[in-house]
């Protein structure tokens, strides 16, 4: 009867962490909603970023200035991946003022085709045929997505600017995978919260308090959404539960950010998506689906989950994270 029990209690403690994997994933995706709406107020790109990611490197400061002396260099790579992508999130924000969500979504979407690219290049981490696969089937969604028939010639310039999002994230992800396993995961999220934040305070100072402040007590709310609903509170959640449902698991919960991205522009934004866009949501969330990783995709999520390998034992390679054999 103990037996009995516990199983299901097992079953409704991995059902629930699925829900709220789910719905972490869920709130990732809705990125685009207040970064559209924040800067249609004028806020201008880099702030918006850094309010993204500014409450909660506050919140986890605290738990950076605890990392024990020998892995400051190792946290040192952690702040530098996160400022490289704060930086690289403004070319996204910038993007998503004239670009259809749905077109951006799939382009954002495309950064494990980076990591690896830029592991292969920089740290001889060779793709699996599955990792190519998987790329292969992403990079075809952003060549549709992005084709004359389903976007105008005036978001191109844009959307070039937007892929420094992707492309940091891929560095980033690399400096995960490599540089940070000594640190606990709780560390990891800390060190890149902090650099990111960093990074863009030095153009905060140099803009005008009228593109850095809200000027209306509703933008607030919005920042408040933004630095809650699509950084701290998801990235906790996932933090916890994602390891109690498994890595497969993790990759296709995590599938609904794409599609969460398409109707937030569809219903909030009001933007007409076509077959195309449709199309290539398909293909990515196949790749996603049919070639789970060991890992989960997101690099915010990525860095809150726990890695198995510490002090000398060998980092797993990028082709095992993001598309498994």
């Amino acid at each position: 009867m103990s037996e009995v029990a516990t199983r299901i209690h097992t079953q409704q403690d991995t059902l629930l962490s699925s829900i709220l994997v789910v719905l972490a994933c869920f709130c990732f995706g809705t990125i685009p909603y207040f970064a559209r709406s924040l800067t249609d107020a004028g806020m201008a790109s880099h702030a918006v970023a850094f309010y993204r990611y500014g409450l909660s490197a506050l919140v986890l400061l605290p738990l950076l200035w605890r990392i024990k002396p020998y892995l400051w260099k190792t946290a040192a790579w952690g702040i530098l991946s996160g400022a490289s992508i704060g930086l690289g999130w403004i070319g996204f924000v910038a993007a998503i003022k004239t670009v259809p969500v749905s077109s951006l979504g799939v382009l954002y979407m495309t950064y494990p085709v980076f990591t690896l690219l830029i592991g292969w290049a920089w740290f001889r981490d060779v793709p699996s045929k599955r990792a190519l696969t998987g790329a292969s089937m992403v990079v075809m969604a952003a060549f549709i997505a992005s084709s004359p028939a389903a976007i105008e010639a005036q978001h191109v310039p844009a959307m070039l600017i937007s892929l420094s999002a992707p492309i940091t994230f891929g560095f980033g992800i690399n400096v995960l995978v490599h540089k940070l396993t000594p640190l606990k995961a709780v560390e990891r999220v800390a060190s890149f919260s902090f650099g990111a934040s960093l990074s863009l305070i030095p153009l905060l100072l140099w803009s005008g308090w009228d593109t850095t402040i809200p000027k209306n007590p509703e933008d607030w709310w919005l920042i408040a959404g933004l630095a809650l609903g699509t950084a701290l509170i998801p990235q906790l959640i996932y933090s916890f539960f994602a390891p109690k449902i498994g890595a497969a698991r993790a990759a296709v919960a995590g599938s609904v950010e794409l599609p969460t991205m398409f109707l937030v522009g569809w219903f909030l934004l009001g933007e007409h998506i076509g077959p195309a866009q449709w199309v290539a949501c398909l293909l990515i969330t196949l790749a996603i689906v049919l070639t789970p990783a060991r890992s989960t995709r997101s690099l915010s999520t990525q860095m809150a989950l726990p890695m198995t390998t510490t002090g000398n034992t060998p980092a797993p390679r990028l082709s095992d994270i993001w598309f498994d054999d």
